[in-house]
């Protein structure tokens, strides 16, 4: 609850770092994005006029001092958004263990006046941060006993503030729903397995891939899900007794639906339930002597924490360096240490040891035996991966299925968007489940006119979620023209729910089949939308499916354009992505790339401000950093063409630099859907279907379903931390009709973010941030847009 006082908006312009020293170090396994955190700290700290220095090598470079521990600029931070890893260095240090060494420590800050630390790491070097905090005023006398600092100093120097940020791949830390790196590694297990399944596929073969996790599943748990395995292992939810004899049964069953391999996914740290190891190996030899499988297996190893951090990572990073600079500028002797997070889609700050506690008591869980607690600790978006994989792998004997006798169509309208296989495949299988028949309908409305629907299996969605673009086939066509015959083709179906996964026109197609149920009892059904569109301009949802693969390729072919300027000096880009009227995808794709600008329909822009950006890359052409990267979106101003720009600034940046443009088009709809597009796909297609199965049953009256309430149309959407049920009808005034967008964007808030790290002036509102959260007290049944 805020007070009346909290309602003044708080900007960021009004907190000063005049005066502070903030250091930044990376401790602990290294994962990708760690330096987009640290660029994000280091420009931020600059920013509001703070000393800020880099400690290298870990806690190892505190103790160490010295050379380890240097003031850095602006530019000392160029270039490193895109690489994967930590060019800070980390390492594990015994020395910081000790008091003496942490003496040490204390001793090399305080010299150069720091007394706020910003940690990025797991949840040891977290919690050896909060010790040093807690020993600090201690450590200080003893120096000054010892003489090696006055008592000046002592006073001075007072008190300690320490922020965390979490890089971890394992994503294993309670209170934050992804942690930096995870993102990034799931991306190269599915890169993997994706390649594995093609070979996998020629030669019949089953393979066993070990991924990363001594103490978590969330890896294995999500790769799974988002590539269908046949089986999974993770130490959080040990296998029932006799397991062996169920996945040996359930191996061979796949293959008799002829399915031509099987993948099974097993966490490096998977046990059984007595808490004896399970190992890659074991599952395989099992394999071979039951069912004389050709079966192989594939350790990931390292490369999970390898490669270039992807386009979630960065920006996740960027935020939290972000918010992490605030909340050191704002901690005081009493706020306890902090770590930034995100919750849903909402950057939080949350009490350090009251995180790491928390994760220590999911070991514990563990440890005991208490599993089913284990998995409850972890969270709930954690939990819900378990129960939509359990949903989704395993085929229940059609004589246990229910039988509800109702008949329910999916369909994809709009154009295709990667990940929309995910979610059909999701509906499918939890449709049958449910006890209903599903029927697919093929090329979005215009192929229901012309009766292009057919009742589709289990089996038939086998291998989808990997698939980018649209298997069903999608068409933009509205249904108002052809409403005649798609009500004939929905009585003769006899079909009593329609499920539609697409972008604005399927929101659109929405509204004209509830206008039309005045006219025409068929459409008196429940209907439901999940948002799929690379733009993201849906309303009623903050990501819609496919956004987040367009992101991907954006960022990649960026990271490509900026490397081609490497050799050539004094270079300047501009880039026209998609998206409509909405400028997601160009202002978090240079949010992602590290551009310099981004103009967007959204933020009005005039010659003036098109002036100011030549300008300050021409001033940027003097550092050492000689290029720039501006985005723009395909329709941010009619006038203000790609062309135009490319031409000003060609014209304006003479003798100071040339230009160069690229229309990245349609690769941005296509590309083999990202781990969190098929995992936001598959998941929130789950719900939308058991959506269904309830409507269905409250609406079903006297032999029929008839369905004709405002709350029956609606859209599935997720929204800050939540994901919710809004009916069209409520969306309808949030909606600017004429050019496709919602009237209100979450992601606009961000857009300062942009500018600040590209040295632009500019207000930033953060009222938002600095409420201090409990883990304990988190909901336990919303759930998150973590993935």
């Amino acid at each position: 609850s805020r007070s009346a006082m909290d309602h003044q908006p708080k900007f960021f312009e009004n907190l000063s770092g005049a005066g502070k020293a903030i250091a930044v170090l990376t401790s602990g396994g290294d994962a990708q994005g760690m330096n987009a955190a640290v660029r994000a700290v280091v420009r931020m700290g600059i920013y509001v006029n703070a000393k800020v220095y880099f400690i290298y090598e870990g806690y190892q470079g505190m103790v160490d001092g010295g050379d380890n521990i240097v003031e850095v600029s602006w530019e000392s931070v160029s270039s490193i958004l895109q690489v994967g890893g930590t060019v800070i260095g980390s390492a594990r240090c015994k020395s910081f263990r000790t008091r003496e060494g942490r003496l040490q420590a204390a001793f090399n800050l305080v010299q150069r006046g720091i007394t706020n630390l910003c940690v990025i790491g797991g949840d040891g070097s977290l919690t050896g941060a909060n010790l040093f905090r807690e020993e600090w005023s201690g450590l200080l006398e003893e120096l000054a006993q010892k003489g090696k600092i006055d008592a000046e100093a002592v006073k001075k120097y007072a008190y300690l503030n320490i922020v965390g940020m979490v890089g971890s791949i394992d994503n294993d830390f309670c209170g934050t729903d992804m942690t930096i790196g995870t993102d990034s590694a799931l991306h190269r297990i599915i890169e993997v397995v994706d390649a594995i399944m093609t070979t996998a596929q020629s030669h019949q073969r089953t393979f066993v891939l070990e991924v990363m996790g001594r103490h978590c599943g969330y890896l294995a748990l999500v790769s799974a899900l988002a590539c269908g395995a046949d089986w999974v292992f993770i130490p959080e939810y040990p296998p029932e007794e006799g397991w062996e004899d169920t996945m040996c049964v359930k191996l061979s069953e796949n293959r008799a639906r002829k399915k031509r391999l099987n993948i099974i996914i097993v966490a490096e740290g998977a046990i059984d339930c007595h808490n004896k190891p399970i190992t890659s190996e074991k599952v395989k030899d099992l394999v071979v002597q039951r069912l004389g499988f050709d079966t192989r297996v594939t350790i990931l190893g390292h490369v999970q924490r390898g490669g270039t951090p992807s386009a979630f990572d960065r920006i996740l990073a960027s935020r939290m360096g972000v918010e992490a600079v605030l909340a050191l500028l704002e901690a005081t002797p009493d706020t306890p240490a902090c770590v930034v997070s995100l919750s849903g889609n909402q950057a939080v700050r949350l009490p350090l040891m009251e995180c790491v506690q928390m994760t220590q008591e999911v070991q514990k869980a563990m440890d005991e035996g208490r599993f089913l607690e284990a998995v409850r600790l972890r969270g709930r978006s954690f939990e819900n991966n378990l129960n939509t994989y359990k949903l989704l792998s395993h085929k229940r004997p059609d004589a246990e299925l229910p039988k509800t006798n109702f008949n329910v169509a999916v369909l994809n309208v709009g154009a295709p968007a990667a990940g929309m296989n995910a979610a059909v495949r999701a509906a499918v299988r939890v449709g049958m489940t449910e006890g209903h028949k599903i029927f697919a309908v093929i090329d979005g409305f215009e192929g229901f006119a012309r009766g292009k629907i057919k009742e589709i299996s289990w089996g038939d969605v086998g291998g989808w979620t990997g698939q980018g673009g649209s298997i069903l086939g999608t068409k933009r066509t509205l249904p108002a023209k052809y409403l005649e015959k798609i009500a004939e083709q929905m009585r003769t179906n006899n079909i009593n729910a329609l499920m539609v996964i697409g972008g604005f026109e399927a929101y659109l197609g929405l509204l004209e089949l509830s206008a039309a149920r005045e006219k025409y009892d068929e459409f008196c059904v429940p209907m439901v939308m999940v948002p799929a569109t690379v733009s993201n301009n849906v309303p009623g949802s903050d990501f819609s499916i496919g956004a987040d693969t367009a992101l991907n390729t954006i960022t990649d072919t960026c990271d490509r354009i900026k490397q081609s300027a490497s050799g050539t000096k004094r270079r300047v880009f501009i880039i026209e992505t998609m998206g409509g009227y909405c400028g997601y995808l160009a202002n978090m794709g240079a949010l992602a790339a590290g551009a310099d600008a981004a103009y967007i329909f959204e933020e009005q822009f005039d010659i003036r401000e098109l002036q100011a950006n030549v300008e300050h890359l021409t001033e940027k052409m003097k550092t050492s950093i000689q290029r720039g990267l501006v985005l723009r979106n395909e329709n941010c101003n009619e006038n203000y063409t790609t062309d135009f720009i490319y031409q000003l600034y060609s014209e304006e940046g003479k003798g100071v630099f040339d230009c160069r443009k690229n229309v990245l088009g349609h690769m941005q709809q296509g590309g083999a859907p990202s781990p969190f597009d098929r995992n936001f796909g598959t998941k929130i297609s789950a719900k939308a279907m058991q959506w269904i199965s309830k409507k269905l049953k409250e609406t079903y009256r006297k032999g029929k379903v008839f369905a004709n309430t405002d709350d029956s149309v609606c859209l599935l959407g997720m929204r800050r931390r939540n994901l919710v049920f809004q009916p069209v009808a409520e969306l309808k005034s949030e909606t600017d009709f004429v050019h496709r967008i919602p009237k209100e964007q979450w992601w606009l808030k961000l857009r300062p973010l942009m500018k600040i790290l590209a040295k632009y002036k500019t207000s930033y509102d953060v009222s938002d941030s600095g409420q201090l959260e409990h883990v304990a007290m988190l909901p336990k049944e919303a759930e998150t847009g973590a993935i």
